[in-house]
């Protein structure tokens, strides 16, 4: 684990990816004096592979009365990448840190943030793992649900990386004011307009059955399972739930001789994207962008990207995508590593983080 020390604050990254790096240079522009720090690059502790598999951490100086940054990014393995982030932030507090603050661009499990049939609430029990391995803060970008927020008992900043999307769209695509913005969903439909309202551009939505949206699925908590000897309350009668049956797909606002720009939170499964492109290309879209923070791009998405009707697909680097780049040249990055860094120097040095969240209203 690399890491910068300057005046009580150590700056750590649990993973040896580029976006880890790209915060820790980062911060060294923003502290006087760490550049040199950071060229020799000290270390402060490292994961070792143990016997079946087992991660140990070994911290290798002195970290007592010291604010903690870990630095933590998700790849491909998630549930390794968490427990290395909750052994080394457990090793920090046995070793008498003073703070412990975890920088978690992309939260791990958020998709898992409400019930579903008899599962469990798993963002809610890596939140309460996380506070229990000792961790005192959180700085982490874009959560799927802001009200994942609510999950913790110690702060946590949700940053955003809009400003930079919005930034890219003005910058680097060609007469965009010629564009409307897209959700691909009605659920999406609030950050879409947050989009159109700040670029002073038209809105569309796109509603129908090709939508398979998590929030549709069957809950399964009407129907418990069969009890023998069941006793029938007479004149018990509870109004019948009438299932759901979506409409055609339709696009609501006009997108003929447009710049699509479908925006969201999370790529991940583009299979609903490439759908989406395919129905704005046949009502008229002559390009057709694709924006979001987080870009899992797992399984087979790169080809996908590829072979479908989208011009090109734009997220930022709080996941490592270099080898889906490779695949898909579509797929162009954004950089967010100056937030991070500014918010981890503003947490050390007190200052408020209210200027990180001007302008930001809560659909953003």
């Amino acid at each position: 684990m690399k890491l910068l020390v300057k005046c009580g604050i150590v700056v750590g990254k649990a993973e040896k990816v580029e976006s880890c790096s790209s915060v820790v240079r980062a911060l060294s522009l923003q502290v006087r004096d760490l550049s040199s720090i950071l060229g020799r690059g000290r270390n402060l502790g490292q994961n070792v592979g143990f016997c079946l598999t087992e991660t140990r951490v070994e911290i290798k100086e002195s970290v007592r009365g010291q604010d903690i940054f870990i630095i933590q990014t998700i790849p491909r393995d998630v549930n390794t990448a968490v427990m290395e982030l909750l052994i080394m932030a457990y090793a920090c507090k046995t070793s008498c840190a003073r703070n412990i603050i975890g920088v978690i661009p992309y939260f791990p499990y958020s998709k898992q943030c409400k019930m579903r049939k008899r599962g469990s609430i798993v963002c809610k029990l890596l939140a309460s793992m996380l506070s229990k391995a000792g961790l005192t803060h959180i700085i982490t970008m874009d959560l799927h649900q802001k009200e994942i927020q609510g999950f913790f008992n110690i702060p946590i900043d949700n940053l955003r990386a809009s400003p930079f999307l919005l930034q890219y769209i003005q910058e680097e695509i060609p007469d965009y004011r010629n564009a409307i913005i897209v959700a691909k969903s009605p659920a999406a439909a609030k950050r879409a307009q947050s989009y159109a309202e700040r670029l002073r551009l038209g809105l569309a939505v796109i509603h129908g059955e090709a939508q398979y949206a998590e929030y549709d699925m069957v809950d399964g908590r009407h129907s418990p399972p069969a009890v023998k000897n069941t006793t029938i309350h007479t004149g018990l009668e509870l109004p019948l739930m009438m299932p759901k049956e979506k409409p055609p797909i339709t696009v609501v606002g006009d997108v003929g001789g447009r710049i699509a720009i479908i925006v969201d939170d999370i790529i991940d499964d583009v299979d609903g994207f490439v759908a989406a492109a395919e129905i704005l290309k046949e009502r008229g879209a002559y390009k057709i962008y694709v924006m979001a923070t987080h870009g899992l791009l797992s399984a087979d998405a790169p080809c996908l990207i590829e072979e479908s009707a989208i011009n090109e697909v734009v997220v930022t680097n709080t996941i490592p995508h270099e080898v889906q780049k490779l695949q898909c040249p579509k797929i162009k990055t954004v950089d967010v590593s100056m937030i991070l860094s500014e918010a981890i120097r503003r947490i050390h040095n007190g200052e408020s983080m209210s200027y990180l969240f001007r302008n930001i209203t809560v659909d953003d």
